[in-house]
């Protein structure tokens, strides 16, 4: 199965706030979207967590 887990860091706080699933095959490159952090209590860039 293609689909994997993976979690979404907050790049100004370092929280892991999301869980989500990406097609590795069709997108390999490390996901990076604009997402709200409750401890940051403001929207900020969410990486993929390696």
């Amino acid at each position: 199965m293609p689909r994997e887990d993976l979690i979404l860091r907050c790049t100004e706080c370092k929280e892991e706030n999301y869980i989500t699933t990406k097609n590795k095959k069709a997108h390999p490159e490390k996901m990076e979207i604009k997402k709200f952090c409750k401890r940051c209590n403001k929207m900020t860039v969410h990486k993929e967590k390696k």
